[in-house]
């Protein structure tokens, strides 16, 4: 393996348990924002129900004012038809008390269909009201186990960093630049092992000429497909090369 590796290899498992972290902080993150969407929609849902009961009252007095000028109108009408003498004109107020009778009636009804759907949406108002305070007192304890953990991933996150960047200054300072572009762009390892002539990265098979590169380890090689930075474990077993042999030449070098 390339000497300038093994700095690189050690920053990069720093930067495996950043991203491990960052990933877990995301999703703690996406919890929070669950939580407050629904507690969001419950209050909207709240403002929008009073909204409407606003609007039911504003038009029950209407029709409540409206009933009242039918009355005060028909009254009228029962007055003056008490003063007159000629039949066409008592049968013309007659006709316009019974027309006037028909709306006060008419209105009362619709008057009293809206006083019970008014009595619904306070039912159901009361309901958002008691969801949304059971939905703030039991997501409390959550939004603090969370804030924690996230507090928690930030001190943990801060101190892996600092080792990293102690690590960092003694990297090759061009190889560190290759690997920093790499993993920006993958978010994941980026300089990976040849085992069994594949790339441990993207599994993908490579030439034995690859391979020889590799285990000479005289310069960077790139993966083909996923543009990995491979490294050759010295301890692997080369392709056709018998785990006997291997142990038979381990034994033999002990010796």
């Amino acid at each position: 393996m390339l000497e300038t590796l093994k700095v690189i290899l050690d920053i990069q498992e720093f930067d495996m348990k950043m991203i491990r972290l960052m990933r877990l902080k995301k999703e703690r993150l996406k919890e929070l924002h669950h939580i407050d969407a629904l507690r969001m929609d419950l209050q909207t849902q709240f403002k929008e129900k009073e909204v409407e009961i606003s609007d039911l009252n504003r038009t029950i007095m209407e029709q409540e004012n409206k009933i009242s000028e039918i009355k005060e109108k028909i009254k009228k009408l029962e007055t003056k038809q008490s003063s007159v003498k000629k039949v066409d004109e008592f049968n013309a107020l007659t006709q316009e008390m019974s027309s006037s009778e028909r709306e006060r009636i008419a209105t009362e009804q619709i008057t009293s269909d809206l006083i019970d759907k008014r009595a619904l949406e306070e039912e159901i108002l009361d309901k958002i009201k008691e969801s949304l305070k059971e939905s703030e007192e039991s997501t409390k304890t959550l939004e603090q186990e969370i804030h924690a953990s996230i507090k928690t991933i930030n001190e943990e996150g801060s101190g892996l960093k600092t080792q990293r960047d102690a690590l960092a200054t003694n990297a090759n300072e061009e190889v560190f630049k290759i690997y920093n572009r790499l993993l920006k762009n993958k978010k994941d390892r980026v300089i990976v092992p040849l085992e069994n002539r594949n790339c441990s990265g993207c599994h993908i098979a490579l030439t034995a000429q690859h391979e020889n590169l590799v285990r000479k380890g005289e310069r960077l090689i790139f993966c083909e497909h996923c543009s990995r930075i491979h490294y050759w474990i010295e301890e692997q077993v080369a392709p056709g090369e018998a785990s006997g042999t291997k142990r038979r030449r381990r034994k033999l070098a002990s010796v």
